[in-house]
């Protein structure tokens, strides 16, 4: 009865609670997955509750497939850790493409064109909004909306070079 992909305690040997979670955890994943009615999966769950030994639990498993080995969830929370710095890194990476496009967009624009300026206006006073007298034609090169966005993009490009790096170094342990 006992299967190796259960890892449960041979026999007669004791259970944990952490035995009886896991195999509370494998009956609702059958639940989820339509392998078990809801009958079945209260009274297994029950069962579960109160086994005592690693062969109870196993008869309750024996029909199900094992989904998940106990290898895998024994590294969940390194895998956890992996997968929240890899998804941090993608984050930061399209939020660096954001600032460096912004940056670039200001770097390259030369303010608004005359004739943008003269809709902008009659658009203003069609809903009497006041109009500032004397735009000037090109305000000039915008440094403080260039160089802001592009040293955000440099200090997130560095975070993402630092969380590589870590990633790198815990996958070689």
């Amino acid at each position: 009865m006992d299967r190796a992909g259960w890892n449960y305690p041979p026999g007669d040997l004791r259970v944990s609670d952490a035995d009886r979670d896991r195999a509370l955890a494998e009956l609702s994943a059958a639940f989820q997955a339509g392998r078990l009615t809801a009958d079945e999966f209260d009274q297994r769950s029950g069962q579960a509750l109160g086994a005592r030994t690693g062969r109870e639990l196993a008869a309750l498993l024996a029909d199900l497939p094992v989904e998940l080995a106990p290898v895998t969830r024994a590294a969940g929370p390194e895998r956890a850790r992996h997968v929240l710095v890899a998804r941090t890194v993608a984050a930061a990476g399209v939020a660096a493409l954001c600032f460096t496009i912004v940056a670039a967009a200001n770097a390259l624009s030369t303010g608004p064109t005359l004739q943008q300026r003269e809709f902008f206006e009659k658009m203003a006073a069609r809903h009497g909004l006041p109009v500032p007298p004397g735009l000037p034609p090109s305000p000039g090169f915008d440094w403080a909306g260039t160089i802001t966005p592009g040293a955000i993009a440099v200090l997130l490009g560095v975070l993402i070079v630092c969380l590589c790096v870590r990633l790198a170094r815990a996958d070689r342990r």
